[in-house]
C-alpha cells in the first residue's frame, strides 16, 4: 500500500487542503521527497483532486526515479512536473513560478557528522540559486524552511522568539547544520534588501511523521522505528532537554499559512504549544503507544558527533497564531497516527 491510500493520512491531507487560503498557482518544492516536502506536495495534489484547486506543482530533486516512485499516483504533467537536478546547480529560467518552498537540505544528524562540508554548502548554494531566480522574477514568493537551531544557546531563556539570537559553538563540526541555516537566512535578508525579493522564513521545531525517511537518525525518529518494530524504546542520553515538537501534518498546514499569508521579509516559528516535551517524555510516549519500555544505550562515536548540545529550546509561536493558525495534534495523537500509518505501510 502507498501512503496516499491510507485513510488516516488522507483525512489529514483533507484538513490541510481545505485550510488553504490560495486555490491556484505554480509552486516549486525543493526537498520534495523529504519528511515535510513530500507531505506538502501530497496536500497540493489532493487539493487539486478533491477541493477544486488548480495548482501546478514542480518537484526538484537529484533522482527522477526517486521522485517518480514517491508521486507515482499522479501522471498528469499539467499538475506535476519533475525537475531532475542538483540544488547546487544554477536553476533554469524556463519556469514561471508563483511560489517556491525551499526545503532541500541535509536534515539528519548522522549526515552532519559524516558530510559536514556538503551539509553547509548545499544549503548556501541551493538558497543562492533560488534567490537568483527570485531576483529576476519579482512576483515569485520564496519560503525558506529553517530550524530552531539557528537560535543557538541562550542562557535563562524560557521561550525563543523570532527576534532573539544566541551563540553557536564554531569549534564543533556539528555546527555545520545550524550555521548553514543561519547563512541561508542572512542571504534571504540580503536579497530582500538589495534586490527586493519577496521572502518569508519558517523556523521549524522538531518535526516527525510517517513521511520520514528510513535513514533519519534523529532521536524521535529512532523511537518511532523502535515502536514500529515492537522493540523497547532506546534512549541514548538522559533526554532532559525540553523541546517543541510538531506532527508533520500540522507543520505542513502551518507552512502553507506562512507561505500564503505571512508578512513579507518576516520569520515565523513553526511549533505547537500543546506539544512541548523532554526527549525522555517523547521516548516514554512512544513506549506507552507501543506497549514497550524505555531502555538506555550508549551512542557510537559517529552518533555522538551528530548530537546537538543539550539545551532547552521551546519555540514561541505567537506570530504564527496571529495569522490564524492553530495546531490540531498533541504529541501523543501525532505519534499514535505516525505509528498507525507506518504499520499499515509495512
Amino acid at each position: 500500500m502507498s501512503i496516499i491510500e491510507n485513510k488516516i493520512y488522507l483525512q489529514a491531507l483533507d484538513r490541510i487542503a481545505r485550510n488553504l487560503s490560495v486555490k491556484e498557482g505554480s509552486i516549486l518544492v525543493t526537498g520534495a521527497t523529504g519528511l515535510i516536502g513530500s507531505c506538502m506536495v501530497d496536500a497540493l495534489l489532493y487539493a487539486n483532486r478533491c477541493c477544486d484547486c488548480h495548482f501546478k506543482v514542480y518537484v526538484l530533486g537529484r533522482s527522477r526515479e526517486k521522485m517518480q516512485k514517491r508521486f507515482s499516483y499522479i501522471q498528469d504533467e499539467d499538475q506535476l512536473v519533475y525537475i531532475e537536478q542538483d540544488i547546487c546547480a544554477p536553476f533554469g529560467e524556463a519556469y514561471d513560478l508563483d511560489y517556491i518552498i525551499h526545503g532541500a537540505s541535509n536534515a539528519d544528524p548522522r549526515a552532519y557528522s559524516l558530510y559536514p562540508a556538503e551539509t553547509l554548502l548545499t544549503k548556501i548554494y541551493g538558497t543562492t540559486n533560488m534567490l537568483e531566480y527570485c531576483k529576476d522574477h519579482k512576483s515569485t514568493r520564496l519560503l525558506l524552511t529553517s530550524t530552531f537551531e539557528v537560535y543557538g544557546r541562550m542562557e535563562g531563556v524560557e521561550e525563543y522568539r523570532e527576534d532573539m539570537s544566541g551563540v553557536i559553538n564554531m569549534n564543533q563540526i556539528r555546527s555545520c547544520y545550524p550555521e548553514s541555516k543561519r547563512c541561508a537566512e542572512i542571504l534571504m535578508r540580503c536579497y530582500g534588501e538589495e534586490y527586493q525579493v519577496d521572502w518569508v522564513i519558517a523556523r521549524l521545531c522538531s518535526i516527525y511523521g510517517p513521511t520520514m525517511s528510513a535513514s533519519d537518525s534523529k532521536a524521535h525518529a529512532q523511537f518511532i522505528r523502535n515502536a514500529l518494530n515492537g522493540q523497547d524504546i532506546v534512549l541514548k542520553s538522559e533526554g532532559l532537554q525540553r523541546r517543541t515538537y510538531c506532527y508533520v501534518m500540522d507543520a505542513a498546514d502551518a507552512l502553507f499559512k506562512v507561505l500564503f499569508e505571512g508578512v513579507s521579509k518576516e520569520a515565523y516559528n513553526i511549533s505547537n504549544e500543546e506539544s512541548v516535551a523532554t526527549i525522555a517524555q517523547v521516548a516514554q510516549t512512544a513506549a506507552k503507544i507501543s506497549g514497550r519500555k524505555v531502555t538506555f544505550e550508549l551512542p557510537d562515536e559517529v552518533e555522538k558527533r551528530g548530537f546537538s548540545a543539550p539545551q532547552n529550546c521551546v519555540l514561541n509561536n505567537e506570530k504564527l497564531r496571529a495569522l490564524g493558525w492553530k495546531g490540531k495534534y498533541t504529541l501523543e495523537e501525532g505519534l499514535s497516527q505516525t505509528i498507525a500509518i507506518m504499520k499499515e505501510l509495512q
